[in-house]
């Protein structure tokens, strides 16, 4: 068997692709669900009731998908050029540490700046810790041939160390009984709510926007090409005069400044202060919703809807019959594989021999 690359791609088969692989990936995980001695209808109806089926679960969910959105937005803009950031869970650390040295330590510092002041200074720390973490792996890769799948991998463990490091040391909130914790931020520089009573945050706004300003800046301005001629060929790119070094330094700044707003905007609307357990992998599963939406920036948002769902929506599963919540990760696994398989299979077709 070998693979043939279509001469046309259907339409209907880039729309029905995604369909097809979320059916496939609901009779895989049934089959475990199966095992595990639990119905499999009255499994699927639990977990999308917990993850959709009122007001307080959409609002959980859509609250779990906000950092999921502003991850999976920062590994669209950089493996649209080719550079595998494997490291927003560290950017989004260290862009949440630097939200907080700006907008709770400010406090102590002797003089007072104004709200209007202070918040944007303190995304601005934010987004800049978060863009010089992507940076450096990123000039390794270009001037140095550095794997930037290891760097930034190995990039997260040294940000967090260092982030264990900060709330144990000067950054530990005195008030917390000994709890590795941070000074929390400033009441006035929370994020407010969208609905009354719920978690979900301004935040969700703040996600949309954007990822509509993303898909704009690919479809609409020369930057947003050279990042697509650089991803498809960098050496033929660099033929065609795209400056391909320049591209690239843009990518891992925005990239990485995305995934430092997503730690800012998760302390600022969620938690207020920053702990070593804040991400329950939020940068990881960036990764996953990129490829989800096939690097689409607006496909990030109804993928990064639909893993929250799912996460959120396995809570309620698993305490009502008793299946594990691992099934929601088996669940969002096997999606992502069948996508991928689904997507390959509308550009290329299968002949035997």
């Amino acid at each position: 068997m070998r693979l043939e690359r279509r001469h046309e791609i259907s339409r209907a088969a880039l729309v029905l692709a995604p369909f097809g692989a979320v059916v496939f990936t609901m009779l895989v995980s049934a089959l475990l669900v199966l095992w595990a001695g639990a119905p499999v209808g009255r499994t699927y109806a639990l977990l999308l009731q917990g993850g959709f089926g009122s007001v307080f679960a959409w609002s959980e969910t859509l609250t779990r998908a906000i950092p999921l959105v502003l991850t999976g937005l920062a590994a669209t803009v950089a493996f649209k050029a080719r550079l595998f950031n494997i490291g927003a869970e560290g950017q989004l650390y260290g862009g949440a540490l630097a939200a907080v040295a700006v907008g709770g330590l400010h406090g102590g510092t002797g003089f007072a700046l104004p709200t209007w002041l202070l918040f944007p200074l303190m995304m601005g720390a934010a987004a800049t810790v978060g863009a010089l973490l992507l940076l450096g792996p990123a000039l390794m890769k270009n001037k140095l041939g550095v794997d930037e799948v290891v760097t930034t991998l190995l990039f997260n463990f040294i940000v967090l160390l260092g982030v264990s490091a900060m709330l144990d040391g000067p950054m530990k909130d005195p008030t917390a009984m000994g709890w590795p914790q941070s000074v929390s931020l400033q009441p006035e520089l929370e994020l407010g709510r969208l609905i009354a009573q719920t978690r979900v945050h301004t935040g969700l706004l703040w996600a949309g926007a954007l990822a509509v300003l993303v898909w704009v800046l690919f479809k609409y301005t020369v930057i947003g090409f050279d990042i697509r001629a650089t991803g498809a060929n960098a050496r033929a790119a660099a033929f065609a005069g795209v400056p391909v070094t320049r591209t690239v330094v843009l990518v891992a700044l925005l990239s990485g400044a995305l995934a430092g707003l997503a730690g800012a905007i998760e302390v600022a609307g969620r938690t207020s202060y920053v702990t070593l357990d804040m991400s329950p992998g939020y940068g990881y599963s960036g990764i996953v919703i990129a490829m989800l939406a096939g690097l689409h920036p607006l496909g990030v948002l109804a993928a990064g809807v639909f893993v929250a769902g799912v996460l959120v929506g396995a809570d309620t599963m698993s305490r009502a019959i008793g299946v594990p919540t691992y099934i929601a990760d088996v669940i969002v696994a096997a999606s992502l594989i069948a996508v991928l398989v689904a997507t390959l299979l509308t550009q290329y077709r299968a002949r035997w021999r």
